[in-house]
C-alpha cells in the first residue's frame, strides 16, 4: 500500500457519553471488551500501515499509558491538541509528524481494514482526495454526502430532513499538501472543521467518495456501547479465542464448570465467573472481572475489574471501570426515557450506566435509564433512578 502513514484523531472528550467519560476520552470507552480505539489500531495494522500518529487531547494520559509507544509492532508518535477547536484544528497538529499521503481517521469509532483499504485503493487508482461513504437509513447524527459520479457533490452536517442516505465515515485519504489547505480554511464559530477543509478541496479539484460497506459502528451516546457490543460479537471481532460457537474465553479466564455461558459472549483476561451464574448473551467482559455464585449478567458490557457479587441481575447494564456491586444488585433492564444534559431521550434500551469507581451495597436496585456517576456510593436497598452526580451518597 502506497499510504504508510494514518492519523488518528483522539482528542474529544465525548460529552454525550458522560458520565462514562468524566475520567477518559471516548476512545478508551468500551466496544465489547476493548477499547474503541483498539479497533482502529487493528484496522489500520491489518491495511499495512506502519506508522499511526495519534493526537490526544482530553485526558490523553489514558491512551498513552494504556499503549505506549508501539501497538503490534508499529510504531505510534503522540502528538497533542491542548485546545478542543476541531477536527480540522486536531489534524494540524500532526503536521510535523506526517511526510507524504497520509491516512486520517477518526479514534472514536469500530471500524474494519476494509473501510480503510477501499480508501487507499480510490486514492492511489484516481490520485485525488478520498473519503469513506456509508449508506445509512438514519443520518441525522452524521455527516450527509451527496455523489454524482463518484465525487463528493454535497457535504450537509446533521441535516434535519430524512432525503440523504449516504454518511461520512470519517476515513480519509490525503496529500501532504491537506495541511496548506487547513491553513486556508475559515473557522466556523472558533472552531476548525475537516469538513470545511474539504469543502476546499471540492471547490479545487475532486474528492471521491468511496461507498463502503465494512464495519462501522458508533457511540453517541452511553446506551449505544451496548449496540456496539452487539454488533462486535455478532462479527466475532474479538481477541479472546473461541470456547465453543459464539463464546469466547480468554485462556486466563476462570469459569466454574456450573457457570452457564450463552453466546454470544466474550470473557476477558483473568476473568472470574462464578458457579451456579449465568452469563451471556450479547455480554462481555473486560479484564479483571468477577462475577459471583448465581449472577446472571445479560445484554451488557461490563468494564475492567468490575465486581458483581453473589445473587444479583444484570441487564442493559454498562459499567465504567472499578465498580463494586453488593450482593443482590439488580438491574432489571428494559427501556426508558434518558436524561442527558437538558435533553431527554425517549423509549432507549438500557438497564443503568455505572461509572467508574461506583460502590453499590447489598440489595441496591436500578430503575432502567438510571445514570450513576464516577465514585457514588449506593447504599443498602436503596433503589437509585435517573441521574446519580459524581461522588454522591445515596442511602434509605
Amino acid at each position: 500500500m502506497s499510504i504508510d502513514t494514518a492519523v488518528v484523531l483522539a482528542a474529544g472528550e465525548g460529552t454525550r457519553l458522560r458520565p462514562l467519560t468524566r475520567n477518559r476520552p471516548k476512545p478508551m470507552l468500551p466496544a465489547a471488551n476493548r477499547p474503541i480505539i483498539e479497533y482502529v489500531f487493528d484496522a489500520l495494522v491489518a491495511a499495512d500501515v506502519t506508522q499511526i500518529v495519534v493526537v490526544v487531547g482530553y485526558k490523553r494520559d489514558r491512551v498513552r499509558d494504556h499503549f505506549g509507544p508501539t501497538y503490534k509492532g508499529v510504531d505510534l508518535t503522540y502528538v497533542t491538541q491542548h485546545k478542543q477547536l476541531g477536527s480540522g484544528h486536531a489534524l494540524r497538529q500532526a503536521r510535523t509528524a506526517v511526510d507524504g499521503p497520509t491516512l486520517v481517521v477518526n479514534g472514536d469509532r469500530v471500524i474494519d481494514s476494509n473501510i480503510v483499504r477501499d480508501v487507499v485503493e480510490e486514492f492511489e487508482r484516481t490520485n485525488e482526495p478520498a473519503m469513506a461513504v456509508l449508506e445509512r437509513p438514519e443520518t441525522s447524527q452524521y455527516g450527509a454526502i451527496v455523489l454524482h459520479d463518484g465525487d463528493v457533490s454535497e457535504l450537509v452536517e446533521k441535516p434535519d430532513t430524512d432525503e440523504y442516505r449516504l454518511i461520512n465515515a470519517g476515513v480519509y485519504a490525503f496529500e501532504s499538501s491537506v495541511f496548506e489547505t487547513i491553513d486556508e480554511t475559515e473557522r466556523s464559530d472558533g472552531e476548525l472543521a475537516l469538513t470545511d477543509t474539504i469543502g476546499r478541496l471540492m471547490d479545487d479539484g475532486r474528492v471521491r467518495g468511496v461507498r463502503t460497506e465494512g464495519m462501522w459502528v458508533d457511540a453517541t451516546y452511553p446506551w449505544d456501547l451496548l449496540t456496539v457490543a452487539d454488533e462486535v460479537l455478532a462479527r466475532g471481532h474479538v481477541d479472546e479465542p473461541a470456547q465453543s460457537e459464539a463464546v469466547w474465553v480468554d485462556p486466563a479466564a476462570n469459569v466454574h464448570d456450573s457457570a452457564v455461558l450463552q453466546g454470544p459472549v466474550v470473557v476477558g483476561p483473568d476473568c472470574e465467573v462464578g458457579p451456579g451464574s449465568v452469563v451471556g448473551p450479547n455480554t462481555a467482559l473486560g479484564q479483571n472481572v468477577t462475577v459471583g455464585a448465581n449472577a446472571t449478567v445479560q445484554s451488557s458490557v461490563l468494564d475492567t475489574d468490575t465486581r458483581v457479587a453473589p445473587g444479583s441481575t444484570l441487564v442493559d447494564a454498562v459499567t465504567g471501570q472499578d465498580v463494586t456491586l453488593g450482593a443482590g444488585t439488580v438491574v432489571p433492564g428494559g427501556r426508558a426515557d434518558v436524561r442527558i444534559g437538558h435533553q431527554v431521550f425517549e423509549d432507549q434500551r438500557l438497564g443503568a450506566v455505572i461509572a467508574d469507581r461506583v460502590t453499590a451495597d447489598g440489595d441496591a436496585s436500578f430503575a432502567p435509564g438510571t445514570l450513576v456517576g464516577p465514585r457514588a456510593h449506593i447504599g443498602t436497598s436503596v433503589r437509585a433512578s435517573g441521574t446519580v452526580t459524581e461522588g454522591a451518597e445515596v442511602i434509605r
